[in-house]
């Protein structure tokens, strides 16, 4: 090896072993965070009790109705969250998210103890079918509500997606972990024990969760037309950014192939690898192993998170592809744990970039579209693989899977990029937000998104900006330059660089106090109402700060005749 190659290797080891120690401080800094451990602590009781009641149910409804049975159940739980998550997670847009988890969690728990109430007494199966569908859409906004929590909770951006990171390796985990628990306690007693018993896991989640500070979000009523724009506001979150609407039908993509591995995992069980039952448990296990390494990957992948999603969807594509070339055992135990690690690649590097592009405000309701879609993209995936393998065979199946979402990660791959590609450029941006009052306290989550919705303008001097009277739109903050105030014809105090005006008019929804013309040539940074208002909204110390700093403008201007 020439020295020059040594040299580039010691240095990217060095580079690889920064990478490594700064995340390991970071999931450290997690687990130091209480209020962020808290939510996770939770999260690991409600996806173990989550996967094992399932398991425990199935087992009851196979010896009522054999696998028709199952298959039903199965697909009426999809069917029900997909179709109620959208609307339960705008709950936790209107109140505190930790109450809506708890309120859910709970509801889950006593839907669990009714149906292994129903078992025990010998009620009928559909008592019991029912109360599955029920508890299922009680927990439908436990995700969304949790999701859209965590930036609230993170101290800085990559504490968040170490977070997210820890979410999604307690989700594999729990994949195995509860149904695992699930077989002991049915070995031991019967399904209405274990379904009893997964109760109080729920209650035990519901425990965790209620001692969390989420700060002062403010809790919003809202009147039936009011509420009707509400439950749409979070498909119109994803609809109207194209960045936000490309990372969701990526995801979908990848949840649709999900959908046709879990099937044809189990036909190339059988008749590939002639593993029978106990071969789709134990691919399914390597899978989960796999989830686990790419949670070790992901470590050092998480500044790069746009990056991250790509490789993540390569992961599941193209193993899939060289699977149907040599279906052997130790190939497809390789390939499985591939895609394993891509698993956990797309859904922390998915969920973060959403949580950074999406508005605080809206962030529980979009992420209960999200939900929505992926269940669906789910559904579609379990109903197209036997198509696929009556059509092509299972080793076509595979192949048709794998290789367009690996085409789909290729070509999309600098739209995805375009994620973070502006990220370096906004520091500037972000140091100017954090010194106006009203957003300081906002988590880094939310300032990032506000930087991302600023929009630079331009003015030579003597230009006027806002004029008295006028309707206001939107908040401005001085980057550059000095701007002239007037009130009615009268000098006011001078904006400089680092001031912000603008506030008054949308927060009280009054005209223009004053005319704000550019003294010199200026640089302006703008934030539409919409968005300036849902960040105040939020949060009650941004709220009290917005206020304080309207009633000192106010203060400044009463002298020069300006009313209240």
């Amino acid at each position: 090896m020439s020295p020059e190659r040594s040299g580039a290797g010691a240095v990217a080891a060095g580079g690889l072993r920064g990478h490594a120690a700064e995340a390991a401080a970071t999931v450290a800094a997690v687990a130091a965070n209480r209020p962020l451990a808290r939510v996770q602590l939770a999260w690991a009781a409600s996806n173990v009790g989550n996967w094992a009641y399932f398991v425990a149910v199935a087992v009851y409804a196979y010896a009522q109705g054999g696998a028709a049975a199952v298959g039903v159940l199965g697909f009426l739980r999809l069917l029900a969250p997909a179709l109620t998550a959208p609307l339960l997670a705008s709950l936790a847009d209107r109140f505190r998210r930790t109450r809506v988890m708890v309120v859910s969690d709970v509801v889950v728990a006593v839907a669990l103890a009714a149906a292994a109430l129903s078992i025990l007494t010998g009620l009928p199966a559909v008592v019991v079918y029912a109360l599955v569908v029920a508890l299922e859409v009680a927990h439908s906004p436990f995700r969304p509500a949790q999701a859209a929590l965590l930036p609230s909770l993170a101290r800085e951006p990559h504490e968040l997606a170490a977070a997210n990171l820890a979410a999604s390796t307690i989700e594999s985990v729990g994949s195995f972990l509860g149904p695992a628990l699930a077989g002991l306690a049915l070995l031991l007693a019967g399904p209405e024990v274990t379904i009893a018993a997964t109760a109080a896991l729920f209650l035990g989640s519901a425990l965790v969760v209620r001692g969390v500070p989420e700060g002062a979000r403010a809790e919003r009523a809202a009147g039936h037309a009011r509420l009707r724009h509400e439950l749409v506001a979070g498909g119109r979150a994803i609809a109207r950014d194209r960045r936000t609407r490309l990372l969701v039908a990526l995801y979908a993509a990848q949840t649709v192939v999900g959908g046709i591995i879990a099937v044809l995992l189990v036909v190339l069980s059988f008749e590939q690898l002639d593993l029978g039952e106990s071969g789709v448990g134990l691919l399914n296990a390597v899978i989960g192993a796999g989830g686990v390494v790419g949670a070790l990957a992901t470590l050092v992948l998480l500044r790069r998170l746009a990056a991250t999603f790509t490789a993540g969807l390569l992961l599941w594509g193209v193993p899939l592809a060289l699977l149907a070339l040599s279906p052997t055992l130790a190939v497809a135990a390789a390939m499985f744990v591939l895609v394993g690690i891509g698993n956990t690649l797309v859904d922390v590097a998915g969920i973060t970039l959403m949580q950074r592009a999406v508005r605080e405000d809206v962030l529980a309701r979009a992420f209960g579209v999200l939900e929505s879609i992926l269940l669906a993209s789910l559904g579609f995936g379990l109903l197209v693989a036997p198509l696929l393998d009556s059509l092509l065979g299972t080793r076509g199946a595979l192949a048709a899977s794998g290789l367009p979402l690996a085409v789909l990660a290729v070509v999309f791959s600098r739209s995805v990029a375009a994620f973070e590609s502006a990220a370096p450029s906004r520091a500037r941006e972000l140091a100017l937000l954090r010194a106006v009052p009203p957003f300081a306290p906002l988590p880094p989550a939310a300032l990032e998104t506000l930087a991302a919705r600023l929009g630079r303008e331009t003015y030579r001097a003597g230009a006027a900006i806002v004029r008295q009277g006028e309707a206001g739109d939107r908040f401005y903050v001085v980057a550059e330059g000095e701007l002239d105030v007037h009130v009615d014809g009268r000098p006011a105090p001078r904006l400089k660089t680092g001031d912000s005006f603008g506030e008054i008019a949308l927060l009280r929804d009054v005209p223009r106090t004053a005319t704000v013309v550019a003294a010199t040539d200026v640089e302006l940074y703008a934030l539409a109402r919409d968005d300036f208002l849902a960040a105040v909204a939020g949060y009650a110390e941004s709220a009290e700060a917005a206020s304080a700093v309207v009633a000192a403008r106010l203060a400044s201007l009463r002298p020069l005749g300006v009313s209240r």
